[in-house]
């Protein structure tokens, strides 16, 4: 669950520290009071995309770290070690920088991430539910997540969907070898002589490397043997070669050494070295012996270059690359030659269809049992939020197969009983469609393993008697999840077990925005404000003692 959250310099908040307690939480305070910061800097936190001007006027860098306690969030765990963080303790560290010229920087746990590593790892520690979602959820593709999600079935969809690819690039693939059947005949004949006549050169890039040494040696022959011959001679022969002259300075310290032993270890030095270039001298006489002067082995070597460099050039590219382009020539033909080989390009098609089909057909099957107990459960829940007699239907419309699966997923609401259900996006108002999509939310984050929920003004839309409905449906997910709701309902903020108060003030020429944990009588005061508005009376007082009482 999400312990703490401190921001620094983000938007109107100057510094703010936070920690979070289990359990139903709710933050209120006055529109325009920023509120919605909390939710900005922890999606940030989690990997959202930055907008520019996110830092606070007169500063260079925002910064946001949130930190959570991964005990019983096997999910992230395992993402963790798969990524080879550590995780020392079960906790977690998220730290995200964004500077004031638009550039963004990433920490897990002390260790710089990628954005799309914080995304991945966000989608395992908290849901956060927004305004944008209740329009969102008009949208045919998050009914079928939502559908799929609720069932389980999201690994099926996944591999359905990459079933599906392979099968249609068969048959995209297929379908174009037989309409350009000529033309790719002649490609395939002019390939197989191309990579017989590669094949025939039998080259690969560790003998590239062999040649070229062996021709720069063979090559310089000569100098190698004149080098070779001249560091002897100055070595070891005549007199003022270097062993000769160093003899002379051993003979002089060896006397000297006699008069003062100080200089034991210039002798010992210089003993040590002379044994140096004695070994030298011996290894450079058997390197000359050794170099071969073979001119008819030079001009193997040089033939054999030759034939590489032609084939380069007759083909294109460099030396070096030929082998590489040789593996690219063969899995061509092998493509080619599957519209040759009786048909064998249609039956990979054909299998991959098959295995597309059963797999879908699983999912299908999934589907429909998921779409009975949703239909089930949302109806149910609808007649809690006031809306009696109103029917909620997953409806299964069957199609040829995509990427998505065998069957079109769309939601069908009627909001009154004796009414046939519409699709969602044709029938509902902004209130029907806070209540259908609270549901909904409510329902699937049950089925669902995330340990912590946000709400942001999910509520809007909706007032009285359904308020207070609505309040206790979020309470009784926070009895199983960390569940956080920004709300401007006080029969929802009432309800909270934890009391967050967003308010703005200025300070020293600025607008600050800062987050306060209420008391109980704070909270009295904060739910009066909300029921009654600017002016706060005795009675409103009551009523939100009573509100908060019950």
């Amino acid at each position: 669950m999400l312990q703490s959250l401190s921001i620094r310099d983000f938007v109107i908040v100057d510094k703010l520290d936070l920690d979070f307690q289990s359990g139903f939480t709710v933050l209120t305070g006055e529109t325009g009071a920023g509120k919605s910061i909390l939710v900005d800097a922890l999606s940030l936190a989690l990997g959202a995309r930055g907008e520019g001007g996110v830092t606070r006027a007169g500063t260079d860098k925002a910064e946001i770290h949130a930190h959570f306690d991964l005990r019983n969030n096997a999910e992230a765990m395992a993402w963790l070690e798969a990524q080879e963080i550590s995780h020392e303790d079960e906790e977690l560290l998220l730290r995200r920088v964004i500077y004031a010229d638009g550039r963004t920087r990433a920490f897990i746990n002390g260790m710089p991430a990628t954005m799309q590593q914080l995304k991945e790892l966000g989608e395992c520690l908290v849901d956060i539910y927004s305004q944008n979602a209740h329009h969102s959820l008009l949208k045919v593709a998050t009914q079928r997540q939502i559908l799929d999600t609720f069932g389980g079935l999201g690994g099926l969809a996944s591999e359905v969907a990459e079933k599906y690819k392979v099968w249609r690039h068969l048959h995209e693939l297929r379908v174009e070898l037989e309409q350009n059947a000529a033309a790719y005949a002649d490609e395939l004949a002019e390939l197989r002589d191309r990579v017989r006549e590669l094949e025939q050169l039998a080259f690969t890039q560790d003998e590239w490397d062999v040649l070229q040494q062996e021709h720069v040696k063979l090559s310089n022959g000569a100098s190698l043997i004149a080098g070779g011959e001249a560091c002897v001679g100055w070595l070891n022969e005549g007199e003022h070669s270097a062993l000769s002259l160093l003899a002379k300075v051993q003979h002089q310290l060896s006397d000297m050494h006699t008069y003062d032993a100080s200089l034991g270890e210039a002798l010992e030095s210089l003993d040590s070295g002379m044994i140096q270039l004695q070994e030298t001298g011996r290894f450079l006489n058997r390197y000359v012996q050794r170099v071969d002067l073979d001119p008819v082995r030079l001009g193997e070597v040089e033939a054999r270059m030759q034939a590489i460099h032609s084939a380069a050039r007759k083909f294109r590219t460099r030396a070096e690359q030929l082998p590489s382009l040789l593996s690219v020539w063969h899995e061509r033909v092998s493509e080619l030659a599957a519209v040759e080989d009786d048909g064998a390009l249609a039956e990979q098609e054909q299998q991959a269809l098959k295995q597309y089909i059963e797999l879908a057909q699983t999912l299908s099957d999934g589907r429909k049992k998921a779409a009975t107990r949703l239909d089930e459960r949302i109806t149910s829940q609808m007649q809690v939020l006031s809306l009696r007699g109103g029917l909620f239907k997953v409806e299964l419309t069957p199609q040829a197969g995509t990427v998505n699966g065998l069957e079109q997923v769309e939601f069908l609401v009627s909001g009154h009983a004796g009414v046939s259900p519409r699709p969602l996006n044709k029938v509902v108002s902004g209130g029907e469609l806070s209540r259908i999509s609270l549901a909904i939310r409510v329902v699937t984050a049950r089925q669902g393993s995330v340990p912590t929920m946000i709400f942001d003004e999910v509520d809007v839309g909706i007032g009285g008697g359904v308020a207070e409905v609505v309040g206790n449906l979020l309470a009784q997910l926070g009895e199983q999840r960390q569940v956080l709701v920004i709300t401007h309902l006080p029969q929802v903020a009432a309800l909270g077990v934890h009391h967050l108060c967003v308010s703005k003030s200025q300070i020293s020429g600025q607008t600050l925005s800062t987050i306060a944990r209420l008391d109980k009588a704070e909270r009295v005061e904060e739910v009066a404000r909300m029921l009654g508005g600017i002016e706060i009376t005795d009675t409103t007082r009551q009523h939100a003692q009573e509100m908060l009482a019950k």
